[in-house]
């Protein structure tokens, strides 16, 4: 017996939207009742569809083989809608991600609709071009989980009000109901698919550690929160499914660990982390502001902010900065390259705009990084005295120890180009996103050889896209230094014909600017796409500051604040979104 929540459900699907309340309720008639558990096929690539397939409740993953996600379908969606326009072989798999329940179509009494309704059949082909355009593009959009569970790691972790504290941040995007045992043990799963079409969201609760309701929270989320008190001993979760990834059906997973002291404890991110496999995100809680900031990431609304590379001339993203702070930005991601990546670093680390100011004018200006020449055997410095500031700057902490989610961004010349670093010590990957070929020498690591993120991508908006990031702002530096010949040569003069015509200014391009121009050419193409990636973008006008003229570094800040000031002005005069969606007051 079906559901009596079928027209209604029907109703909601824009396919079936012109249809009347009794049109409703006679193909609700048709219609089979199919209970998928978590995990199990709905049909396979290279099956013909047999069937149009409406989704009551949980969540489907349409996947590209047998591990790459491309789609995930929720509640009040339908699939297989292309396969039965083709005719030809499905060419993507689709299972459960949790335990689901769906209507089935079959293809005959699909035509029969149809022929019946050809508005149908408008709204179907219309829907399978969107989707394969999309797919084409490259251009999915973004999970938006509804269902979440937190599981902690036992009952001595706190989770009652950190649910209540969650469940009132989620209010922003939509309704969000809280449960527990106490309101839904022994409960069937047509009471649970009820509770989830009223809600926007819904939090599945586990704050007493009974076996049977966590197994039944486990099934019914989108997204595992599991919780954890930081400065314990790390240790496995009572069940095994929130360690293995492929028990948990590419699922998202989440590690929350709350500190004591409000205070990141070094070191904890990675003890926690060793008890897991496969893809983890993990956040700090060191007091309530983190809860909204955690809400807007799990649920597809965070802000993130990409710094690009430039040399001297990405000082300019601390005016950047100030002008964002000023006006109310705050970000809840950070991402980099290059000294992007080095500036990023700070704001995911949480330095306020003054102590950023001071700590980056000692490390580039005063501290000159690049003056330890050498013999050019492997670059012209030896990179020693950069590896010091970066180290006299963040210290040991690990990246896994900002209190802030970062990436930076290098480039691999042993054969992985692009490499995306979330983990390990931060000194040592910000030396790698900045090594700029010839310059600074590489990072050797593990057999590897590490070099500038800036040769593949200096503008990074696509790994912060591909987060589920739903708004980024993104600071550009352009690396428009054209490098222009009054000469005809194919090999240098003497060297004192060389050095006169240096002193006339009609001589080579400096070595310098060769290796720093060289190096940011590949990305461009790249940058160009990253650049439509981001909401709110922000290029200064930097063309009288040199790649590596540190002494003009307050030209660079100026630049930068000015610019950013210009933007967000004119955002607001035409009438625009200020680019973040979640405007709080940042330090």
């Amino acid at each position: 017996m079906l559901p009596t929540d079928i027209p209604a459900l029907i109703g909601r699907i824009p396919l079936f939207a012109h249809l009347n309340d009794a049109q409703r309720t006679a193909l609700a008639g048709s219609l089979r009742w199919i209970c998928l558990p978590g995990g199990q096929y709905l049909f396979k690539a290279g099956e013909v569809a047999e069937a149009l397939y409406l989704l009551r409740s949980g969540s489907l993953g349409v996947f590209d083989g047998p591990t790459s996600l491309i789609r995930q379908v929720s509640a009040d969606d339908c699939v297989g809608e292309i396969g039965l326009l083709s005719g030809e072989a499905l060419r993507y798999s689709v299972r459960a991600l949790r335990d689901s329940e769906l209507l089935r179509l079959d293809r005959d009494l699909f035509e029969h609709l149809i022929e019946r309704h050809p508005r149908a059949m408008l709204a179907v082909a219309r829907q399978a071009m969107d989707r394969l355009l999309r797919r084409e593009r490259h251009v999915e959009a973004p999970d938006k989980p509804r269902t979440f569970a937190i599981l902690p790691v036992d009952n001595g972790v706190p989770v009652r009000g950190l649910a209540m504290q969650l469940a009132q941040a989620l209010e922003a995007y939509g309704n969000c109901v809280v449960i527990d045992a106490e309101h839904g043990a022994n409960r069937g799963s047509d009471w649970f698919a009820e509770r989830e079409a009223q809600a926007r969201f819904v939090i599945y609760l586990d704050s007493t550690g009974d076996a049977s309701w966590r197994l039944r929270c486990l099934r019914q989320a989108d997204v595992l929160l599991l919780p954890a008190l930081a400065a314990q001993q790390a240790r496995p979760w009572p069940e095994a499914a929130p360690g293995h990834p492929a028990r948990v059906r590419h699922r998202p997973r989440h590690l929350l660990l709350i500190h004591p002291a409000h205070r990141v404890l070094s070191g904890s991110a990675r003890r926690w982390r060793s008890q897991f496999s496969g893809e983890l995100q993990h956040h700090h809680i060191c007091g309530e502001n983190d809860i909204p900031r955690i809400a807007r990431l799990i649920s597809g609304h965070a802000n993130g902010l990409v710094l690009a590379g430039g040399g001297a001339r990405g000082l300019a993203h601390l005016g950047a900065l100030r002008a964002l702070r000023e006006a109310g930005h705050a970000f809840d991601a950070v991402g980099g390259t290059s000294i992007g990546a080095i500036i990023g670093a700070g704001v995911a680390n949480m330095w306020d705009t003054d102590d950023m100011m001071r700590i980056y004018y000692e490390a580039f200006v005063r501290g000159k990084p690049l003056s330890d020449w050498t013999l050019p055997f492997v670059a012209l410095t030896r990179g020693r005295r950069a590896a010091m500031m970066l180290r006299r700057a963040f210290g040991a902490l690990d990246i896994e120890d900002l209190e802030r989610p970062f990436f930076c961004v290098s480039t691999n010349l042993s054969g992985e180009g692009r490499v995306v670093h979330r983990h390990g010590p931060l000194w040592l990957w910000l030396r790698a996103s900045s090594s700029i070929p010839g310059i600074l020498p590489p990072v050797l690591h593990h057999g590897h050889v590490f070099v500038d993120g800036a040769l593949v991508d200096n503008l990074p908006t696509d790994v912060m896209a591909e987060d589920g990031i739903a708004h980024i702002t993104a600071v550009s530096i352009r690396a428009d230094i054209e490098l222009r010949a009054q000469a005809e040569e194919f090999a240098t003069p003497p060297w004192w014909r060389l050095w006169m015509r240096q002193r006339r200014g009609t001589g080579w391009p400096g070595l310098v600017s060769t290796l720093t121009r060289a190096a940011m050419v590949n990305s461009e193409e790249t940058s160009l796409h990253c650049l439509e990636r981001a909401h709110l973008l922000i290029t200064p006008p930097l063309e009288h500051v040199g790649m590596l003229d540190w002494k003009d570094w307050q030209l660079a800040v100026d630049s930068g604040y000015q610019e950013t000031l210009r933007v967000l002005e004119a955002r607001e005069r035409d009438g625009l979104p200020p680019g973040n969606e979640n405007i709080t007051v940042a330090g």
